[in-house]
């Protein structure tokens, strides 16, 4: 109950970054908590239980994603260049983006860019674990990732100039 009592909360935070539904995301965080419990032995200590668990939250909450249809869809392999984006940690926006403006066109993203945007800047991933995570290349991590990038870039833009609401 300790472990339960520790980690519920910030695991609700984790999860409702992914389904946007207080009820589903304490759904994921009851089943994420099941699952670890039944799953203890496999604990390595590798990493803190927090970051364990975290990431058997986010593989719920992907499930989730998944069994209700909205496929997370991989770049077709003749779409997928590769992008090296050497500023990926250039994520500054202009003076007047609040942080719920950033949030608003982080959730409008399509989902392929908006996983990869959440786990990258939101829970600090690379692309090795994002990869992992999502079943994709790195190379489909890192693309995804600038592409998410710009569109995001362009939404704020669009939201600063006042071209949208």
């Amino acid at each position: 109950m300790q472990l339960y009592n520790q980690y519920c909360n910030g695991m609700l935070t984790v999860a409702l970054r992914f389904v946007n539904d207080t009820m589903e995301a304490e759904d994921v965080v009851q089943e994420a908590f099941i699952k670890a419990f039944s799953k203890l032995e496999q604990y390595k200590a590798e990493v803190s239980f927090g970051a364990w668990l975290k990431r058997i939250v986010i593989n719920t909450c992907i499930d989730v994603v998944k069994s209700k249809k909205q496929r997370i869809v991989e770049l077709e392999a003749y779409h997928l260049n590769v992008i090296e984006d050497n500023n990926d940690k250039d994520w500054t926006v202009d003076e007047g983006i609040s942080m719920d403006d950033v949030k608003i066109a982080i959730e409008a993203l399509p989902e392929k860019y908006k996983f990869v945007v959440l786990l990258y800047l939101m829970e600090g991933y690379d692309h090795k674990e994002i990869s992992e995570i999502l079943n994709i290349t790195e190379i489909a991590s890192r693309t995804q990732l600038s592409r998410g990038k710009q569109k995001l870039k362009d939404a704020l833009k669009l939201k600063r100039n006042g071209t949208r609401s």
